[in-house]
């Protein structure tokens, strides 16, 4: 794909101006505007506003029937940026730190390539998606009637990733990426003098027995043979030295790929606690909030990506999946489709996503580019009755 190369340095500029512009979720106004005038400056038929601010461009070409979604996500991460780069974030607190910047742009510049070769026979739905990060923009999208208004036979999303060298393509049948659950436990106790701990229930006390026996569920309540993670990750609680708190709060987070070990983690949390609060004479309730699910690739989908993958890059099948979480599911739950990882590796010590120091790679773009490209065509190849 010759012409490919032509379209990466005016994409770099583009993607290191929204990098030096970033927006939190649902904030995307100004990424979304310049989306969509550059995907109309292409010639493609553009609709805003999908999602809150979502932005969908379509293409079709030739008389197909079929359909594919490629989706990117626009939104950035409240971090401060300490790359000390010259195109680092303008605004303070908001930072591209998970590469959604350059996501957007390699979708951009497959939207440009594809309007301009149109090597293919069907639609392509090139969907720039809102609030990734923890505010479910996909699901935003789907509510919004996303696959009614914009029907996809198959679906595919890239996200770099730094711990796989630049030009690595990798992604596997199932699990990819683990649901996410956050939960908030408060312990609720009287209050009271340091010195007088009997006159009172105490709140810290009961929270520190439920920080142990919280830990012991994935080792003691869950199959060796499964695969989950529990970790607290905030506690508050105290004002002073001298006395003893009348509550204490709590949080954190479970990671799990399987709804059956998902429930069973959710239904040994609450057995905890009841014990806890029996054992401390507290009152401790719970919120506990599943907001994403694990991102199962469909076995069809994963397998064909990376047939296609091997003509773009070295594609590898993915081992394992990670535990971090992706609301991508969402899409996956609604439409068959995979969730592919594009290695930004270099030989310098790894950055990993959500760091201040991170950036994307702009070294990676073609490929991305590429592989986006490629996934269209050969999905929407003239042979549609074609079996996988």
């Amino acid at each position: 794909m010759p012409d490919v190369d032509a379209l990466i340095k005016p994409l770099i500029e583009f993607r290191r101006d929204i990098h030096a512009h970033p927006e939190l979720a649902y904030k995307e106004v100004s990424t979304a505007r310049k989306v969509a005038e550059a995907l109309a400056s292409a010639g493609l038929k553009v609709t805003t506003g999908v999602g809150k601010t979502g932005v969908v461009a379509s293409l079709k070409v030739g008389n197909g029937t079929r359909s594919i979604g490629l989706r990117a996500d626009m939104d950035a991460l409240p971090i401060q940026e300490e790359t000390g780069l010259p195109y680092a974030s303008c605004h303070d607190g908001v930072f591209h730190g998970c590469g959604h910047d350059g996501h957007t742009t390699m979708l951009l510049g497959a939207a440009q390539y594809l309007a301009k070769t149109q090597q293919f026979n069907g639609t392509v739905h090139f969907i720039f998606q809102p609030a990734e990060e923890g505010q479910a923009g996909a699901k935003a999208m789907i509510d919004d009637g996303l696959f009614e208004r914009f029907p996809c036979d198959r679906v595919y999303a890239l996200h770099n990733w730094p711990d796989l060298p630049a030009g690595t393509i990798a992604t596997r049948p199932g699990p990819i990426m683990a649901a996410a659950d956050k939960f908030s436990i408060r312990v609720q106790g009287k209050g009271g003098h340091a010195a007088a701990p009997h006159q009172t229930p105490d709140a810290i006390l009961a929270a520190s027995e439920l920080v142990t026996q919280l830990h012991t569920i994935v080792s003691r309540r869950i199959a060796p043979t499964s695969t989950a993670v529990l970790s607290v990750t905030q506690i508050a609680g105290g004002s002073s030295h001298n006395v003893l708190p009348g509550s204490v709060s709590l949080t954190g987070t479970v990671r799990t790929f399987d709804p059956a070990v998902q429930n069973a983690v959710e239904k040994a949390i609450r057995q905890v606690i009841q014990g806890v609060a029996l054992a401390t004479g507290t009152s401790i309730s719970l919120d506990y909030n599943r907001y994403y699910p694990a991102t199962i690739n469909h076995e069809s989908a994963a397998l064909r990506a990376l047939e296609v993958a091997a003509g773009v890059g070295n594609a590898q099948l993915a081992p394992e999946p990670a535990f971090t979480s992706e609301d991508f599911a969402f899409m996956l739950q609604a439409c068959e489709g995979a969730y592919i990882w594009l290695g930004q590796g270099t030989e310098q010590p790894t950055i990993p996503l959500h760091h201040p120091h991170y950036d994307f790679n702009d070294d990676v773009l073609a490929t991305g580019i590429r592989l986006l490209v490629a996934l269209a065509e050969d999905y929407l190849s003239e042979k549609e009755d074609r079996t996988e």
